[in-house]
């Protein structure tokens, strides 16, 4: 191409054009808040470590709000939803990790049905999407019911994003799941949370839950992968035990 005045000029009112300038802004910021995010990941990951006392305390943790959601009947999960749970995982508020980037990180457990009861608890971290572990000073707990085959496969991988992988509604409140509620029971996970003493169902639409390995091979010193954890091949810990006894109140329905 042979430059001449014209093509200059050309040259010149592109890059000049606001529109050429507004892109070219967007393109640094974009760079510089990936490099800020790739770096922030860099320190949530380390966080992530757990040791034992770590794991008994969510444990502990998890069964109380457990046990305090489903003490009041009226506003609680429904029995009859519970009954048809796969699996449930409970992200106690106080184990809210870290509050990076706009994004809440909270751990808990999860565990899962099998053929002789609840299996021992497999260790989460939760993060992202709509969840607030924390708001002004309140910690936010939040439960989540997995009510098919897909959304059991979806614990078993190292990470998965709610909403993308598996869908989610928000649970309904009360003794029985209404009528009027079928097409929420369609979702293959319901969500809950409970911030200041109030609990109700809410999306947790766009979250993602990763596997908390630390926390696994703390309280199992093995490599246990989520799998054998899940299917119930690992021995349920002592401390998990109270927990386990309270869901097995609520036997399967199908």
């Amino acid at each position: 191409m042979r430059l001449n005045a014209g093509n200059l000029s050309e040259a010149a009112d592109r890059l000049t054009n606001p529109e050429t300038l507004e892109s070219k802004r967007r393109n640094i910021v974009y760079k510089n808040v990936l490099m800020v995010s790739i770096a922030g990941l860099a320190l949530v990951l380390p966080a992530l470590a757990s040791d034992r006392d770590d794991d008994i305390g969510r444990i502990q943790k998890a069964t109380k709000v457990f046990h305090e959601i489903m003490a009041t009947p009226d506003k609680a999960i429904p029995r009859d939803l519970l009954e048809k749970a796969r699996c449930v995982a409970i992200i106690p508020g106080e184990e809210k990790l870290a509050f990076i980037f706009g994004g809440n990180y909270g751990r808990g457990l999860a565990t899962c049905r099998t053929a002789s009861g609840w299996s021992a608890p497999m260790f989460v971290a939760v993060g992202g999407g709509s969840v607030g572990f924390q708001i002004g000073g309140s910690f936010t707990d939040v439960v989540m019911l997995f009510m098919n085959d897909h959304a059991l496969q979806s614990l078993m991988g190292d990470k998965f994003k709610i909403g993308a992988d598996a869908t989610v509604a928000a649970g309904p409140v009360g003794r029985q799941a209404a009528a009027g509620t079928d097409l929420k029971l369609n979702a293959e996970i319901l969500s809950y949370s409970r911030s200041k003493g109030v609990f109700a169902g809410v999306s947790v639409d766009g979250a993602v839950v990763q596997a908390d390995h630390s926390g696994d091979k703390a309280m199992y010193g093995t490599e246990a992968s989520h799998r054998e954890i899940l299917d119930g091949k690992v021995p349920v810990p002592p401390p998990a035990r109270n927990l386990l006894t309270e869901l097995a109140g609520y036997p399967v329905r199908r």
